[in-house]
């Protein structure tokens, strides 16, 4: 599924993780960390096992903005990498099958 792959810069990657930076230090970011639960997985977790995840990737055209990070678990947040949702998902599904 790489019909979704949109040519970013490294400046404009780099702008937009120094955003990412500035947001994981605001107190809307902390209360969010603060509920404790992986947006992908939906497991509880200790703050300190949770990480920002832009749900479209920098990399991928996303933008360090509310609307577009949610906590993950580090797994999640891992095996993610640089997938859109739907792809994502159908990863995930391929999983179950797997199973």
């Amino acid at each position: 599924m790489n019909n979704f792959i949109i040519e970013v810069s490294e400046l404009e990657i780099k702008r937009e993780r120094e955003k990412s930076r500035e947001l994981r230090r605001s107190r809307w970011w902390q209360n969010r960390l603060a509920q404790g639960h992986c947006h992908w997985c939906s497991g509880a977790f200790p703050v300190t096992e949770l990480t920002m995840d832009h749900v479209i990737p920098l990399s991928r055209g996303g933008k360090a903005s509310r609307n577009n990070v949610v906590p993950a678990c580090k797994e999640c947040n891992s095996n993610k990498k640089y997938l859109l949702p739907i792809e994502w998902e159908q990863y995930l599904n391929r999983l179950e099958k797997t199973e």
